[in-house]
């Protein structure tokens, strides 16, 4: 069955890619694998941070980037709040409660305050904080997730989820793919989930897919080796 089976990168906005590379490398031992400028923007500029073979933490920074203000309880989290699609927490992962307390104290020897572990039943997860706000986590899988328990029928009704849609939730449609042959949808103005105004979206969409290849690809590394 197609689907995603995990996170390639995940890119975080920032003011101080310096700053982000040397917390991240020292403090948690990620591997600075790739900085280049951002594909196609001019002035900004990629950072990938490299956590296993198939997962890098990543930062991106443009230049206005250091002229906005981050806001309490609206940019980033004060109390867990903050506005819809902001980044409440990182939570990274590590492979035994062993190596969570080793980790707790590699952040302690760096003078980096961490809270936990807490037990989550599935999991046990320390906490701490880092650049630009940001609200980490470190946890460690002590049990499988069981649906069953997990999925609170309270919160459920809360969110107004029908029995129908929670089973399809929990067993999405198996897709097999038909081979890279459907076309995009239509623009929808109100609908619009790609991140570019409508009329550059439109331009792009409309565009065939082997020439949005063509055109936007950058697979060249910045060093010629």
């Amino acid at each position: 069955m197609i689907k995603a089976n995990g996170i390639n990168h995940l890119p975080i906005s920032t003011g101080d890619t310096k700053k982000q590379i040397e917390f991240f490398t020292d403090i948690l031992g990620a591997e600075l694998v790739a900085l280049f400028p951002m594909h196609n923007v001019s002035g900004a500029h990629h950072t990938f941070l490299k956590l296993s073979d198939k997962c890098c933490l990543s930062f991106v920074e443009f230049p206005q980037n250091k002229d906005i203000d981050p806001i309490p309880g609206v940019t980033y989290t004060v109390m867990g709040s903050s506005a819809p699609g902001t980044l409440q927490h990182v939570a990274f992962n590590v492979d035994s409660v062993e190596e969570l307390l080793n980790m707790r104290d590699r952040l302690r020897s760096k003078g980096i305050h961490v809270f936990g572990p807490l037990d989550h039943g599935v999991m046990q997860s320390i906490y701490f904080n880092g650049p630009d706000h940001l609200s980490l986590e470190i946890a460690a899988y002590t049990n499988p997730i069981n649906p069953e328990a997990w999925i609170d029928p309270k919160i459920v009704e809360t969110l107004g989820i029908s029995v129908e849609e929670l089973a399809r939730y929990k067993a999405p449609d198996p897709y097999e793919g038909e081979g890279g042959t459907v076309a995009q949808p239509p623009v929808d103005p109100i609908e619009n989930h790609a991140l570019f105004e409508n009329a550059l979206l439109k331009q792009i969409v409309e565009m065939p897919d082997e020439e949005v290849f063509e055109k936007m690809s950058t697979p060249n590394p910045p060093v010629t080796l």
